[in-house]
């Protein structure tokens, strides 16, 4: 089964740091690392480790930070035949802290991801309609998610919208969601809603539902996911663990459960093996190096 992944691809710098610096405050921290990271490439990277056949359409900067994220897509056998080197920008770089409780703090400076374009789209168009599902973030210009969004849609191609960083959705490409899924910030922010249980999770949930998403999941962290259709909703637990970093989390289940649904696992099914996904990657540093394979999937949710 086919997925298409439509993305920024970044470089992350990381810091872990006791505790988060005030304004002004300068700290000094512990590890230091760099990884591969950016929304898109971090869900590509995801899909491909949990079985998917994945094609990744990106931009990156005709630098060493591009040359070493396109040596990375290979090794995860990921088609690179629309991952373009961009002449007129840098490839897109992340400073990241990372506190004790694993929780983060990121910055980006976006580079070549400004620079995909509506033709990007249409040159990958043969491979987009011969996709199961199209996963999309929001760290690309939205013109270009709303493009790629309505030519899936109007071929039958099931769209799974990931809606981070935030931005305001036009109705127009909500009604073109087969799959919602922001977490309980991201939910808040597009609905007004506080989300601070599982009772106001589906109260946002709700009002995206009437907008016109198919199906919505809100990521509630440890606490699992909150899936949502015109039908009812239904919680599905997560996995408590040793938290090392959050970076990417919701990229790993965002990947993974595109990989679950075009194995045409139940919605519920599929969302578990995505919790399961999150959860083991949370356990490392870094956002690429903590997608899981599916073998340790298999076997987490096994044990």
């Amino acid at each position: 089964m086919k997925i298409t992944v439509i993305g920024s691809s970044n470089t992350d710098m990381i810091i872990k740091v006791p505790r988060f610096p005030n304004p002004g405050e300068t700290i000094l921290g512990g590890k230091f690392a760099t990884a591969s990271g950016g929304k898109g490439a971090n869900q590509a990277v995801a899909a491909a480790r949990a079985g998917g056949d994945v094609t990744f359409v990106a931009r990156v900067g005709n630098d060493m930070f591009g040359e070493k994220a396109i040596q990375g897509f290979l090794k995860d056998k990921i088609n690179i035949d629309h991952v373009i080197k961009d002449k007129d920008a840098p490839s897109g770089v992340a400073q990241i802290m990372v506190d004790q409780a694993g929780e983060n703090f990121i910055a980006v400076a976006p580079g070549a991801n400004l620079n995909l374009s509506e033709y990007d789209v249409i040159s990958a168009k043969e491979i987009i309609l011969s996709s199961d599902i199209l996963l999309m973030q929001l760290e690309i210009p939205l013109k270009v998610v709303e493009y790629a969004a309505k030519l899936a849609h109007d071929n039958g191609i099931r769209v799974i919208l990931n809606p981070s960083p935030f931005f305001t959705l036009p109705i127009s490409l909500l009604k073109m969601v087969s799959i919602l899924t922001p977490n309980q910030k991201e939910a808040e922010l597009l609905t007004g809603v506080k989300v601070e249980d599982e009772n106001s999770a589906e109260d946002a949930g709700r009002i995206l539902i009437s907008k016109g998403v198919d199906k919505v999941i809100i990521t509630l962290g440890q606490h699992g996911a909150l899936v949502l259709d015109s039908g009812g909703s239904e919680l599905v637990t997560g996995f408590k663990v040793r938290v090392e970093d959050t970076t990417a989390a919701g990229d790993v289940f965002n990947g993974a459960l595109a990989v679950a649904v075009t194995e045409k696992k139940n919605i519920y099914e599929a969302v578990r093996f995505a919790n399961a996904a999150a959860a083991l990657s949370v356990m490392k540093l870094g956002a690429q190096p903590s997608a899981p394979m599916r073998e340790e999937i298999n076997n987490f949710l096994k044990s």
